[in-house]
């Protein structure tokens, strides 16, 4: 299926304690129309190193909305701290990490985040699905306010220069 705007295209990635959440929402989103794309990792391991899953879906989201592609991601670990830094090393991402449906909608609304974070200890599989859902469906404002800020976010972010 291709993605549209009212489906995006989702990269989802893990540590080993997000990967029940994770097959879930693979499951769950693709049969809401979504074509999810699975960073993986693949098997269990409870050693696994999160980073490499989480900036490959990173990139793929960067990658696909620079080829024109409506994609968003999502990244889940045992808290979600760890995933969205990782996330948000990646030049143009901009992870959000929630923790309920406010700071879910805000993150796309406001501040046009095109990942998000759930901390897959930290809530049941129907309170994070409520969650992700709620980022992946509400659009950015697109208010001057918030297009400008990000801005220089995207500025500093290129430049290395703080704009007032």
């Amino acid at each position: 299926m291709t993605s549209s705007p009212a489906f995006p295209r989702v990269h989802i990635a893990t540590d080993h304690a997000g990967m029940e959440l994770s097959a879930h929402l693979v499951s769950h989103l693709t049969g809401k129309g979504y074509e999810v794309v699975d960073h993986g990792p693949k098997v269990y391991d409870a050693q696994d190193d999160y980073p490499s899953f989480c900036i490959n879906a990173a990139l793929a989201v960067v990658a696909d909305q620079q080829a024109g592609v409506h994609a968003l991601g999502i990244v889940l670990g045992g808290s979600g701290n760890g995933e969205q830094i990782a996330a948000n090393k990646v030049k143009g991402v901009r992870a959000a990490l929630v923790w309920n449906h406010s700071t879910a909608t805000l993150a796309r609304e406001h501040n046009d985040a095109n990942v998000v974070a759930v901390g897959g200890r930290q809530h049941t599989v129907e309170e994070a699905t409520e969650l992700i859902e709620a980022f992946l469906t509400e659009p950015f404002s697109n208010d001057e306010r918030h297009v400008r800020r990000i801005g220089k976010i995207a500025a500093y972010e290129t430049t290395g220069e703080v704009i007032e």
